[in-house]
């Protein structure tokens, strides 16, 4: 979003992926946990969120590969997941291993002592 502009390919991106994985955007906001009101404007960047848990619970729901998910976390201009971090290790892994649902993954992250997956309107 330089000089004003917004930057489309976030928008782009998401939708060619979840039209080439046939999953509807209601039904990946009800698998993460996100209002579907507030995803919908996520993804068409009506509105910005500094959580990237937000983001990437939208992925997870949407069964990106952690490649995909790295791709969503860059056009979003949000940090990737690093390997020096031991709860985006966790994460990575929940992306590759596909635990379960988002609770599922949660209770990996908590079993591990990590913090769980912020849920939509919680703070940092």
């Amino acid at each position: 979003m330089d000089n004003g502009i917004k930057s489309y390919a976030f928008a782009d991106y998401m939708r060619s992926v979840f039209k080439q994985k046939n999953l509807s955007q209601k039904e990946i906001f009800l698998q993460a946990d996100i209002p579907e009101r507030y995803g919908y404007k996520l993804i068409s960047q009506e509105k910005r969120t500094r959580q990237r848990d937000i983001i990437l619970r939208i992925c997870y729901a949407a069964h990106f590969t952690l490649e995909e998910t790295q791709k969503s976390l860059r056009l979003y201009r949000m940090p990737e997941l690093y390997t020096e971090f031991p709860r985006d290790v966790v994460i990575m892994i929940a992306l590759e291993e596909r635990p379960g649902d988002i609770i599922d993954v949660n209770a990996l992250l908590k079993s591990k002592g990590m913090d769980v997956l912020r849920e939509c309107g919680e703070m940092y």
